[in-house]
């Protein structure tokens, strides 16, 4: 940049887009920190959710929907399924394919994680009307498709 062009922290778009960014590392940390008394992070507890809502995913499916790669997902199941938190079937009409399911611990750790996550929403989103959190919500939604890499 020359002197003659505008730094871009003088620019409300990036100044905006850099609170968000923020506002989201601190959504990432908090959510750590209040799921780390339940022996859960993050990442295990966006699997639990998932299949949850979609029993019986293949993990192909299951990584495309958390925007992760396979081996991302293939390194985090065997963890849950050893503290009994889901089951990997095989499919019966393809064999390359597991199908996922959570088990009775895996639903009951979900919904404690979804009272402590459903507390951190509302207090993270407290200071804003309902109004305004539309807001929000319809502008990240836009702004999520605009950078959509598909």
């Amino acid at each position: 940049m020359n002197s003659s062009q505008d730094l871009p922290w003088d620019n409300p778009r990036f100044r905006n887009w850099v609170a968000v960014a923020r506002a989201c590392h601190a959504v990432e940390r908090a959510v750590a920190v209040a799921l780390a008394p339940l022996d859960l992070k993050p990442a295990q507890l966006d699997v639990l959710m998932n299949l949850y809502r979609h029993p019986g995913m293949s993990q192909h499916e299951l990584a495309r929907k958390l925007l992760v790669g396979r081996s991302n997902i293939t390194m985090l199941l065997p963890q849950m399924e050893k503290r009994n938190l889901l089951r990997r079937d095989g499919d019966e009409k393809d064999k390359r394919v597991l199908r996922l399911t959570l088990t009775d611990d895996g639903v009951a750790l979900l919904m404690k994680a979804l009272k402590v996550h459903t507390a951190l929403i509302e207090k993270a989103m407290s200071q804003s009307t309902p109004a305004e959190c539309d807001m929000l919500g319809d502008q990240m939604r836009r702004v999520a498709e605009v950078l959509k890499c598909d």
